[in-house]
Parts: structure tokens; C-alpha cells; sequence
């Protein structure tokens, strides 16, 4: 129960601080994708302190989204326990994927924004300065790609992790079979 506990302490931790991370960009790129974009949680429009607060609002859920199931895979049953050091490698390398998918996803967005395939309709065109949509549009692109490839990366690690420790399982059971074989034919 503890180190399930670990394992889902590690990923809202993992997912706040890549939040915390990623915003301090987006917020630099287009502050009113947070001000203007988002329900007002944080009565300023500093970019650093929004980063700070919308990087832990908007995630501490993603990590516990992630972390509750990936314990479930990590420690239920009877198959050999994976350890929460286990997942500190899996974890980074699910957040740098992330992040590079989302540094794609801006600039796919900058140039569909910047020849309009893609622009601001409604109130948000309305809203945002006319030469704030552009920077508003990379930063939609790039948080939707880092929750989608987060979810993505999450599910694959879901996976694995079950992979891993039925493979394991078989390989300690053949490997007991291998050595109480021969005993029983003497």
C-alpha cells in the first residue's frame, strides 16, 4: 500500500512539475491563452506566477490520472512488484516526448494560425488582441499535444508495465520449474 502510494506521490509531483515547467514558456508566449483563455483563479497577469498556479491547477489531476492505475499495474497480484524507483526514467522520458511532441504542436500551430487554417472565432477573437491570436493559437496547439501525448505515454507505460511483470512471472516460473524437474525424476 505504501509504495502505491509512492507511485502516485511521484506522478502528480512529475506532472506539476512539468506543468510548472511548460507553462513558464506558454505564459511568456501569449499571457491572455491564461488571462483571457482560462476562468480567472489568479488575479494577475504575471506570467511567472500564472506558469506557477495554472502549471499545478491544470495537472495535479493528469498525475493522479496516471499515478492511481499505474500503481493498480505496478503492485496488484500476484506477479513480481515494481518499486517506484522503477518509474523515475519511464517518467522523464514520457514528459521530454511530451514536451517535444508539444514544441511540435506550436509550430505546426504558428504556421496553420499564421496562413489561417486556423483562427480564433467567437468570444476569444473578441477578446484577444487581434495580434495576440496567433500567440494564442501556438499556445492551445502546444497544451493540447501535451496532455494528448501524456495520456498517450501514460497508457503505453500502463502497458509495459504489465508486459514486464508477466514476463518476469514467466521467467520465474520457468526458471522454478527448470530446477524442481530434475529432483522429481530421481
Amino acid at each position: 500500500m505504501k509504495k502505491g502510494f509512492e507511485i502516485v506521490v511521484m506522478c502528480v509531483g512529475a506532472a506539476v512539475l512539468y506543468g510548472i515547467l511548460h507553462d513558464q514558456i506558454t505564459a511568456r508566449i501569449c499571457v491572455e491563452y491564461f488571462t483571457i483563455g482560462h476562468p480567472r483563479m489568479f488575479p494577475t497577469s504575471n506570467p511567472t506566477l500564472l506558469a506557477f498556479g495554472w502549471g499545478f491547477a491544470a495537472t495535479w489531476w493528469v498525475g493522479l490520472l496516471l499515478g492511481v492505475p499505474l500503481a493498480l499495474a505496478c503492485r496488484m497480484g500476484s506477479w513480481p512488484k515494481r518499486e517506484p524507483r522503477s518509474l523515475v526514467w519511464p517518467l522523464i522520458r514520457i514528459m521530454s516526448i511530451s514536451f517535444v511532441v508539444a514544441a511540435l504542436a506550436g509550430v505546426v500551430g504558428w504556421i496553420a494560425a499564421s496562413q489561417g487554417w486556423v483562427f480564433l472565432m467567437g468570444r476569444l477573437a473578441n477578446q484577444v488582441p487581434q495580434e495576440k491570436h496567433i500567440p494564442f493559437l501556438i499556445d492551445l496547439w502546444i497544451h493540447n499535444a501535451s496532455y494528448l501525448s501524456g495520456f498517450v505515454g501514460g497508457i503505453v507505460l500502463f502497458v509495459l508495465v504489465l508486459r514486464d511483470r508477466r514476463r518476469e512471472h514467466h521467467t520465474n516460473v520457468a526458471k522454478e520449474q527448470s530446477t524442481t524437474s530434475p529432483r522429481q525424476s530421481k
